[in-house]
């Protein structure tokens, strides 16, 4: 059974995609690549790119499932937050077409792809290259950033490790979530 992987490494300035194809249990990159952004200097704008290229790519390439990597907390709180809504209108763009999503935080991504959640991007990279057998390095690491997020998803699905930490397990989304009750909410809250 073949199955399709959108990865995305959300950004405003630059968003890395991937589309990963699954046989069995062997995976073949199909492609990767940017949506540079950096250009386009209202942010409005740049969300409004993101969400419409999501779209498109997933029109083209008909992903059974999105792989993305969660934001994380850097040096900057407001770079952390713009990465959330990249993220978010990323999502968006996929709920939009029904697709469900799996949120994998930087450090889970870099333990399956390299074995050291502290991996470097070029280390990812290297791994990826040996893996999947592509030879260039592209020139912006965020394509193979989007990559790793997609080849982790393959991995989870096929290659289950058990020693991973609970907090290091993925974040699974359906395609159309069931709304909950405020009730329900403030019980889950504590409140």
């Amino acid at each position: 059974m073949e199955r399709i992987v959108l990865g995305i490494d959300p950004g405003t300035l630059i968003m890395g995609y991937s589309i990963l194809r699954v046989e069995e249990t062997r995976a073949q990159l199909v492609t990767m690549d940017v949506l540079y952004l950096k250009r386009i200097e209202d942010y409005n704008l740049r969300i409004r790119k993101i969400f419409d290229s999501v779209v498109e790519i997933i029109d083209r390439y008909h992903p059974d499932h999105l792989a993305i990597e969660a934001p994380f907390y850097g040096k900057n709180v407001q770079s952390m937050l713009k990465l959330g809504r990249a993220q978010g209108v990323a999502i968006a763009a996929a709920m939009s077409r029904d697709l469900s999503f799996t949120e994998y935080e930087p450090r889970l991504i870099k333990q399956y792809i390299t074995g050291n959640g502290a991996a470097s991007k070029e280390q990812v990279s290297g791994m990826l290259r040996m893996q999947l057998g592509f030879d260039d390095e592209p020139k912006y690491l965020d394509a193979t950033d989007a990559l790793a997020a997609a080849y982790c998803h393959y991995l989870q699905l096929t290659h289950p490790m058990a020693a991973l930490h609970q907090e290091l397990k993925p974040k699974k989304h359906k395609a159309k979530s069931q709304r909950a009750s405020w009730t329900e909410y403030v019980e889950k809250m504590g409140v």
